[in-house]
């Protein structure tokens, strides 16, 4: 259960290890939940318990704007309690909560289920997202107020388009009046159709059906002059193609409200890897071509693309285990974003601290919020090695989703110790727990 600053917790200080961001060694010192000191080595208050720390760097806690957590649900890809310790195994303390539930979280009393489950069974902070239609049909609105007074943090439709552009005006407008955020993953339903690959030289040469990149920013089109129209504050999910990147970099210079995220498999895959037929790699949006990959990672880069999201979707195996266009999309990652960043900052494709801020302060910004190491601050902290290697497997993951993409391959970067609050969710040796 997450510590609240209102209850008396030992501090404690975290020594040894250096500051992500800037790379100085740090003494952090954690007290009644909070950050109460960042001193140099040698020169911090003392502390009630101590953890040695050394060769580790210090990031704020990665925050998550899009995790399906399959809860309320049947339990058979997974709960709350399985996939917030998977998360905190990947050094996430904040999970925006998908509203793709059963049922849909389209009312107050579904939104106060995941809060009260999330209370008890959590180890890091849930933060719903309200359905923006009812029963994410995309025909009549929710209440959307009344979710946002129940707890959530924002309105969106999940991975269902809301097809009628009349009523995609209409969710904006009720949404500006409240001063909610929107959040829309984009693709036309006609133009994607029944397709489930990249419309590319892939999919042509496989015989699969393509989704056509118009798909996607036909629906951005859409989106943005009805954010222009509205004044809505619009974020767009889990962006896959490079004219995208180029529609939003317009869009701002209009002055639209609109900010952006792209998941990480988008930046360290292409439609090259469905070339086996692995369904693992079967994802909504789909992957697409190098040169979108390549446009994406400079979206982040230039901070166009404020955020980094590990778009967890977690399944059965009997989700996967079918031909190709008979699976259900979705990749089990958030364990591995961290190590799939990393993967991109020894390219030389992102910098290290690109990557966090896409992890940490962008997402932060989009929900209004500051994940920061700084004094009075959350004590919301991922404390990882880069220099050490672990290959996931059935016995070194949490989710209950096992189709994550890196198959018993050593991965750069081992979470140590996340933090949320002050309080533990993770820690991934005993030698590594309090040493008074």
């Amino acid at each position: 259960m997450i510590v609240t600053t209102e209850q008396s917790v030992p501090s404690l200080a975290l020594v040894g290890g250096r500051l992500a961001t800037t790379g100085e060694k740090a003494t952090v010192t954690i007290q009644d939940g909070r950050i109460a000191e960042i001193a140099g080595p040698g020169s911090a208050q003392a502390a009630e318990q101590t953890i040695d720390i050394k060769g580790c760097l210090i990031s704020a806690g990665f925050v998550d704007l899009c995790c399906n957590l399959r809860e309320p649900g049947n339990g058979q890809k997974g709960n709350i309690a399985s996939e917030s310790r998977a998360a905190a195994h990947g050094g996430f303390t904040t999970l925006c909560a998908s509203p793709d539930t059963s049922p849909v979280n389209d009312s107050g009393a579904v939104t106060n289920l995941i809060l009260d489950v999330a209370a008890t069974r959590s180890s890091v902070r849930i933060l719903p997202i309200g359905a923006i239609t009812r029963g994410l049909e995309g025909e009549l609105l929710s209440d959307m107020a009344g979710l946002a007074g129940a707890g959530c943090v924002a309105m969106g439709n999940g991975s269902r388009p809301v097809r009628n552009a009349r009523v995609l005006r209409r969710c904006m407008a009720y949404a500006q009046t409240f001063g909610l955020t929107v959040m829309f993953s984009p693709e036309n339903q006609a133009l994607a159709a029944d397709g489930y690959a990249h419309d590319g030289l892939v999919a042509s040469r496989l015989g699969l059906l393509g989704i056509p990149e118009v798909a996607e920013t036909a629906a951005i089109m859409e989106m943005l002059l009805l954010a222009e129209e509205t004044g809505v504050r619009l974020h767009l999910s889990q962006l896959s193609c490079a004219r995208s990147v180029e529609m939003l970099v317009e869009a701002r210079r209009r002055g639209i409200s609109v900010t952006a995220d792209v998941a990480m498999h988008q930046l360290l895959f292409t439609d090259d890897a469905l070339s086996g037929f692995d369904s693992r790699f079967h994802v909504r949006p789909p992957l697409r071509s190098e040169s979108d990959r390549k446009a994406l990672l400079a979206g982040v880069r230039e901070g166009v693309i404020d955020a980094i999201t590990s778009q967890h979707q977690p399944h059965d195996s009997a989700a996967k285990q079918a031909p190709l266009a008979a699976t259900e999309p979705g990749l089990s990652t958030i364990e591995t974003t961290l190590s799939m960043g990393l993967l991109l900052v020894e390219r030389g494709e992102l910098s290290l601290q690109q990557l966090l801020r896409a992890l940490t302060e962008g997402p932060a910004s989009v929900l209004g919020r500051r994940a920061v190491i700084e004094p009075d601050a959350a004590a919301d902290l991922c404390v990882f090695d880069p220099a050490r290697t672990w290959a996931p497997s059935a016995s070194t993951l949490c989710s209950a989703g096992i189709h994550h993409p890196f198959p018993s391959r050593s991965l750069p970067g081992v979470v140590q110790l996340t933090l949320c609050n002050g309080e533990t969710a993770w820690a991934s040796e005993p030698e590594r727990s309090p040493i008074r």
